[in-house]
């Protein structure tokens, strides 16, 4: 089973998807797939429905496909999380997650279009899992029962603007960062149990057709568990929170690769969470 929101912006409605790709309406369990659903045993209750043949089927054709997750109280993100990706950025690897915030407001459809932001000169992609917080969590005893509290599962692009990241920065990540479009998530949220070990998960991501990034999860410096185990001892985890757990080498920073012009296409793509596309734009 898989969680997804259909149609457009604002008046996107629940829905899930079978082992055979067929949709089913989810509003006879709830209005949308957010923080609430997520902390009322949602994930439990839909799957319940599914298997009794309470959901009516919905037919997808034309329909957009939104984020996964409703309004997020939070989006956390991790840097320099692989090592490789740190050296490509001139970094030793970090001895502590380096954590940042992007606004909830730049999380958009998987095949939404990305806007470059007025002024730009490097904006760059990121292929990302992201954690989708499904307890609350605050200072949790240890790292062991850290993934208890994750709901699921989603791919996520962490676009990131590095002029204003680092030139402009003032010692902060977040102008880079924080640009509208700048975090598409999906298309789906797969449910912790049926993702397995988050730590061995396939990720990839290309720009007009050529490969960018070709990674796996187990290099990650610092793990799922770990990560949300450490921020409960800074911050409150709340249902529906997105966690950007970081991105492989493989990016523009790099200097291998040119950054993004109007025009071009990303895709990205993490083993059993699925493929998001999106074409940039001008702001």
């Amino acid at each position: 089973m898989r969680l997804i929101r259909l149609g457009e912006p604002g008046t996107e409605r629940p829905a899930v998807l079978d082992d055979d790709d067929r949709a089913f309406d989810l509003t006879p369990v709830t209005r949308d797939i957010d923080g609430g659903f997520l902390a009322e045993d949602g994930i439990a209750r839909a799957r319940a429905a599914l298997a009794a043949g309470e959901l009516p089927a919905l037919e997808t054709a034309g329909l957009r496909t939104g984020a996964p997750v409703a309004r997020p109280g939070a989006v956390l993100c991790i840097g320099q999380n692989y090592a490789a990706h740190a050296a490509e950025s001139g970094d030793a690897p970090p001895k502590q997650p380096v954590v940042f915030f992007k606004t909830p407001n730049t999380v958009v459809g998987p095949y939404d279009d990305v806007l470059i932001p007025r002024g730009a000169e490097k904006t760059d992609w990121e292929v990302e899992l992201a954690v989708v917080i499904g307890r609350r969590a605050r200072y949790l005893d240890s790292p062991e029962e850290a993934l208890a509290h994750v709901a699921g599962y989603a791919v996520s692009n962490d676009v990131s603007e590095r002029a204003f990241q680092i030139e402009e920065s003032g010692g902060q990540w977040s102008k880079g960062k924080c640009c509208e479009t700048f975090n598409p998530l999906g298309p789906w949220l797969v449910p912790a149990g049926e993702v397995g070990d988050p730590q061995r998960l396939g990720l990839r991501s290309f720009v007009n057709g050529e490969p960018r990034q070709d990674s796996s999860t187990a290099d990650m410096i610092f793990s799922v568990a770990f990560l949300v185990h450490h921020l409960s001892q800074y911050l409150v985890l709340e249902p529906g929170d997105v966690v950007n757990t970081g991105t492989p080498q493989g990016v523009a920073l790099s200097g291998r690769h040119p950054y993004l012009a109007p025009g071009d296409v990303m895709e990205l793509e993490i083993d059993g969470l699925g493929a998001q596309r999106q074409e940039l734009g001008k702001a």
